[in-house]
């Protein structure tokens, strides 16, 4: 039996209020923002909590977490979305695709055939975003912003790929560098999705930043969806 007002439904609470007051304060609508609990170093008892007010996206950047809390939920809560964030290795590929309601990570032409492929031979299209590295840091992964292009022309053309969009990490940095990050990305974003085709643009809609300590300048950029992991379970 969870407990009325548990730690965890305080955080949730205050997350949420956060996050409206930032939208409203950039002028935009709370419905356009998702909120994904990133869950990898929390178990089960804390995901359920979590469900039990209300948050239905996880994010995890382990395969083997994924698959093994995606499998212990499935038979009570049918309507969870699992997102994959982390680093993708190829021999991994075969246990994300298909459970990943969303890959997060795409950050090379080779691990996106890897996707396609593994897609297609399952009759799924694997909904993707494409990292990108906006801060330069070297031990950020992520395509360039000048490979981006190259990197979308092929992914758009994979027959097992649906590409909703980018994804970053902001710099290690004080808040003008953070804010430099995000803006980068919704430049590119637009520049991306202005080179699209009508029916591309419709499903290319999604700019995944924001964590716990950055979330609020990511709204503000025009995030989609926020990976937030210490503000809710912490």
């Amino acid at each position: 039996m969870i407990s009325e007002r548990s730690h965890i439904a305080q955080n949730i609470d205050r997350l949420n209020e956060r996050i409206s007051a930032a939208c409203q304060k950039a002028g935009r609508d709370v419905g356009e923002v998702r909120l994904v609990a990133v869950s990898k170093t929390v178990g089960l008892s804390e995901i359920r909590e979590a469900l039990a007010y209300g948050v239905r996206d996880f994010g995890e950047n382990r395969s083997p977490s994924l698959v093994e809390k995606q499998d212990e939920l499935k038979a009570d809560f049918n309507d969870i979305r699992w997102h994959f964030i982390g680093h993708i290795q190829s021999n991994k590929v075969k246990e994300i695709v298909g459970r990943a309601a969303l890959i997060h990570s795409v950050a090379s032409e080779h691990i996106a055939l890897a996707i396609s492929q593994r897609a297609e031979l399952m009759g799924v299209r694997q909904p993707v975003l494409l990292e990108v590295n906006t801060s330069g840091e070297p031990q950020k992964d992520g395509v360039s912003a000048s490979g981006l292009a190259g990197l979308l022309d092929l992914a758009m053309s994979l027959k097992g790929l649906q590409v909703r969009g980018l994804m970053t990490m902001a710099a290690i940095a004080e808040e003008s560098g953070v804010r430099a990050s995000f803006r980068a990305l919704k430049r590119l974003f637009e520049e991306s999705r202005d080179s699209l085709d009508v029916h591309e643009k419709t499903t290319f809609d999604l700019l995944s930043m924001g964590m716990t300590d950055d979330f609020e300048i990511a709204i503000a950029e025009g995030a989609t969806i926020l990976r937030i992991g210490r503000a809710v379970w912490e």
